[in-house]
């Protein structure tokens, strides 16, 4: 074996007996913030002030375009957790969203999860006065709703 062959076979050894160092990504949001700032518009995960919610829902494939029936993990985990939501639906009464909310909280602590649910009720209503809000109002109502909506997402609900 050639030195430079040595030196590859070692620096590839050495590579994969290293610990991996790399961040975990955060989940994939599916909330959706269409937010303004300086003339340009952008789209985010995060809210911003006078943000609107964008409904957004993924693909799952072009099944039908190549004639194959190819999904990947993700896809193929969300169907399992629809298939235990509606197995579970005559006990909960809950569709997958609301249980993905129940399991995503059951990780907080009591005082957060009481927070969430105080949010979960003054955030629609901070929406709705937004929606209704005369012109000099609009700012003050808005930096309340990015407010909430800030702590809502801090604290993972």
């Amino acid at each position: 074996m050639t030195p430079a062959a040595k030196l590859g076979t070692f620096t590839i050894a050495a590579l994969l007996a290293l610990p991996c160092t790399a961040q975990k990504l955060p989940a994939p949001s599916r909330e959706v913030f269409r937010c303004e700032a300086g003339g340009k518009v952008f789209y985010s995960d995060a809210p911003c002030l006078g943000a609107r919610k964008v409904d957004v829902q993924p693909t799952r494939g072009l099944d039908r375009q190549s004639g194959h029936v190819r999904t990947g993990s993700d896809v193929r985990r969300e169907q399992l957790e629809e298939q235990i939501t509606e197995a579970y639906r005559p006990i909960f009464g809950e569709d997958v969203e609301q249980r993905a909310k129940r399991h995503r909280r059951a990780r907080l602590d009591a005082k957060a999860g009481a927070r969430c649910k105080v949010l979960d009720r003054e955030i629609p209503a901070a929406e709705k006065a937004e929606r209704a809000a005369a012109k000099p109002d609009l700012a003050a109502i808005q930096a309340k709703l990015l407010k909430l909506r800030q702590q809502y997402r801090k604290l993972g609900c």
